[in-house]
């Protein structure tokens, strides 16, 4: 058989699809997803042969697309007894799931069946449509096994949540990413071994995957395909026959390497020079590259502390908010709260006293600069403290005029030391002016 026959099946017009025909028939075939497919686990033993409804848990499978929960479904519906009914929320109404409730009340009472019911998408559920669920997960007429994209907490009514265990699924790693190709590339369900894939190839869908099993599958199938346009007889995937099947450039961009550090290093100083265009192409390199949003959310993060500072105290809040709202809602829709954060900060006033001021404060300690804390600012709470002295004299600063006690607090070997500096930028300007007016008394307490 060549080539051309061999792959002509699985790349034809109308064909069923390579990530259909590779998706796993049991829990033993699914990559990744360690933390929730191990020995003993819940899901393990909701899909066991000859589970039946009775003390059966539903269950909401919450991450992001290609990560599995589609064929964690058809797993737990293949245990003996069972069939598989598959609603989307996006096209099923209220009446669809009532329909799927009766026949499941009839299944089970008539034939001993048990009904599992995939329902992808349940965020978009309307409150009604989500309640006409109740009747059947809380008499046991189904497994519910939901699917969604979005955090549940938010998006599914209390009961259905507190009657359900919510399992949540993380994307691919890139070992994950890569079995799952090599498996499709050799499997007769696959390729059937007819493709060559050169390893710069190999490495470039998967990270244009970005985590997601399907996203990695259908890249493989349409770089096949050109592959197999391009010579029938001995079809060879290159890189650039799959950067021109997905329509997309190729970067390059290795995460343990040069360009994961150049890249993220320009990154972080066109935000500090206040260059928001690069920042944002740098943001764009990286999302396209397939680095994971939650590293570019610590970054921004650091940099709002570090770079911005005290010149804008909210950056820190929106960094923060930012770093949240990618771990909620995910990818592709995290890019633009990425992008939010990154505007703001670049065009932030910048400031970097707060983290000089701490670093030198550091460098005294380490060279043992240090000294005894003032007796008046000791803890006095416990028995024996007042004998030593401990909190004698103290003034209570909400007690003193303008909230401010003028009373010695650094250590005697370091008294009147000023590790933080104010800048004259933005928010920090009107610190300096305060700052210089707190020194100020703390200073006159020794005249």
């Amino acid at each position: 058989m060549d080539g051309q026959s061999a792959l002509q099946p699985g790349l034809s017009a109308g064909a069923t699809p390579l990530a259909v025909r590779m998706r796993p028939r049991s829990l033993d075939e699914i990559v990744g997803q360690h933390h929730l497919l191990g020995p003993g686990s819940p899901l393990r033993a909701l899909a066991s042969e000859g589970s039946g409804a009775k003390g059966a848990t539903s269950v909401i499978l919450w991450g992001p697309p290609g990560t599995g929960k589609t064929t964690i479904a058809k797993a737990i519906a293949a245990a003996s007894g069972r069939k598989f009914v598959e609603l989307s929320a996006v096209t099923a109404g209220v009446k669809d799931v009532r329909d799927v409730m009766e026949q499941a009340f009839a299944s089970r009472d008539l034939y001993g069946l048990t009904t599992v019911l995939f329902l992808d998408e349940i965020h978009r559920f309307s409150k009604a449509q989500q309640d006409a669920l109740l009747p059947g997960v809380e008499n046991g007429w189904v497994i519910l096994v939901a699917a969604t994209t979005e955090n549940p907490s938010f998006s599914v009514i209390s009961p259905l949540l507190s009657r359900s265990l919510l399992l949540t699924l993380e994307p691919l790693s890139e070992e994950d990413l890569g079995e799952l190709v090599d498996r499709a590339l050799l499997d007769e369900r696959g390729l059937g071994g007819t493709v060559e894939l050169e390893p710069e190839a190999r490495a470039a869908i998967i990270r244009l995957a970005s985590g997601d099993a399907r996203r990695a599958l259908t890249a493989l199938e349409a770089a096949a395909a050109a592959a197999q346009a391009s010579d029938p007889d001995a079809p060879v995937i290159t890189a650039e026959l799959v950067a021109a099947a997905v329509d997309r450039a190729l970067l390059r961009y290795d995460r343990q390497g040069d360009e994961h550090y150049d890249v993220i290093s320009a990154f972080i100083k066109s935000i500090r020079g206040s260059d928001v265009d690069a920042a944002l192409h740098y943001l764009a390199r990286m999302i396209e590259a397939g680095e994971d949003p939650r590293f570019i959310a610590r970054r921004i993060i650091v940099s709002a502390a570090e770079d911005v500072g005290m010149a804008d105290p909210q950056a820190l809040a929106i960094a923060v908010a930012a770093a949240e709202a990618v771990q909620l809602i995910g990818m592709p829709e995290g890019r633009i709260v990425l992008a939010e954060a990154v505007v703001y900060l670049a065009t932030a006033p910048k400031s970097n006293r707060s983290y000089l001021g701490v670093e030198q404060a550091i460098g005294d300690v380490r060279s043992g600069r240090i000294g005894r804390v003032p007796k008046h600012l000791r803890d006095a709470h416990y028995p024996g403290a007042k004998r030593l002295g401990h909190g004698k004299g103290y003034q209570y600063a909400h007690d003193a005029p303008r909230g401010i006690a003028a009373q010695q607090y650094l250590p005697d070997e370091l008294d009147g030391t000023e590790y933080y500096t104010p800048s004259d930028r933005g928010f920090e300007a009107r610190i300096a002016e305060r700052l210089e007016q707190i020194r100020r008394i703390l200073r006159d307490r020794k005249s």
